[in-house]
C-alpha cells in the first residue's frame, strides 16, 4: 500500500486525483473537488467550518480500505480521453433523454403539490442542451488536438498547428462551462433537499431522484477527470512539444 501524502496544503482536486474514493468524504462535507478543485484542503475545510485533521483521518480510513480503485492519474492521456468519450459522453447522451421523459411524467402527476419539479425540469433541460454543445466542442476541437499532442510527443515529431493557438484556450472555455454546470446541479440538488424522497412519492418519483443523483455524481467525476487530470496533462504535453521543436 502506498504511503499517504501530506494532503493538508494540497488542492482538493489533486487529492481526489490520487484516489477517487476520497470523493465520498468531500461530498459528505459539501466540498467541491471538481469545479473548485484548485482550493487547498486547509482553505476548503476553513470555509466549511470543518476540522481538517478529522477529515484527514477519514481519508486515511478510506486509504486503508482501498483495493480496486482505478488510478486514473497514472493513465496516459489518450486512454483517459478514450474513457471519457466512451463512458461519460455516451452516458450523458443516453441518460439525458430518459431523465427528461421521466421529469415530464413526474411533473404531470406531482407538479401541483411539488411546484419545484417544474423548475428542476427547466434546469435539467437547459443542462441537457448545454452539455450536448459542450460534448460536441470537446469531440470536434479539444480532444482531437490532445490526441495529436500525445502522438507528437510519443513519436518525437512536431505537432500540427492548432487553430485555437494554445490548448489552454479551449480548456479555459471548457472549465468555464464546467463551472456553469456545477452551479446548475447545486441548484437542482438544493431544490430536492439533496435528492430526498418525499413521503408521497410514487415509484417514478423515486426513480427520478435516483437518476438525477447518479447523473450529478457521474458529472462530478467527468468534470474532475478533465479539470484535475486531463487538462493539466494536455498543457504539459504542449509545453513538452514546444521544448522539442
Amino acid at each position: 500500500m502506498k504511503v499517504m501524502k501530506d494532503y493538508k496544503l494540497m488542492a482538493v482536486g489533486q487529492i481526489v486525483a490520487d484516489c477517487f474514493d476520497y470523493a465520498k468524504v468531500f461530498n459528505k462535507y459539501g466540498i467541491d473537488f471538481c469545479c473548485n478543485g484548485d482550493v487547498s484542503l486547509a482553505d476548503a475545510c476553513g470555509k466549511m467550518g470543518i476540522d481538517a485533521d478529522c477529515l484527514l483521518e477519514e481519508l486515511k480510513q478510506i486509504k486503508s480500505e482501498q483495493s480496486l480503485t482505478l488510478d486514473f492519474k497514472s493513465w496516459p492521456i489518450d486512454l483517459l480521453v478514450d474513457y471519457i468519450l466512451k463512458f461519460h459522453h455516451r452516458n450523458i447522451r443516453y441518460q439525458g433523454p430518459q431523465i427528461l421523459q421521466l421529469l415530464d411524467k413526474v411533473c404531470e402527476v406531482h407538479g401541483e403539490k411539488h411546484p419545484e419539479l417544474h423548475e428542476i425540469r427547466g434546469l435539467f433541460q437547459e443542462s441537457w442542451i448545454d452539455l450536448n454543445n459542450h460534448l460536441t466542442k470537446e469531440e470536434m476541437v479539444l480532444f482531437p488536438y490532445i490526441y495529436d499532442l500525445f502522438d507528437a510527443v510519443t513519436q518525437h515529431r512536431p505537432v500540427p498547428p492548432f487553430h485555437c493557438g494554445s490548448v489552454s484556450s479551449p480548456i479555459s472555455v471548457m472549465m468555464s462551462e464546467h463551472d456553469a454546470e456545477g452551479e446548475r446541479f447545486r441548484r437542482i440538488s438544493g431544490l430536492t433537499h439533496g435528492y430526498l424522497v418525499p413521503g408521497d412519492a410514487c415509484s417514478s418519483y423515486r426513480l427520478l431522484l435516483e437518476m438525477l443523483r447518479t447523473f450529478e455524481d457521474n458529472l462530478h467525476h467527468h468534470i474532475h477527470l478533465e479539470n484535475n487530470i486531463v487538462f493539466p496533462k494536455a498543457i504539459e504535453l504542449q509545453e513538452n512539444c514546444e521544448r522539442m521543436c
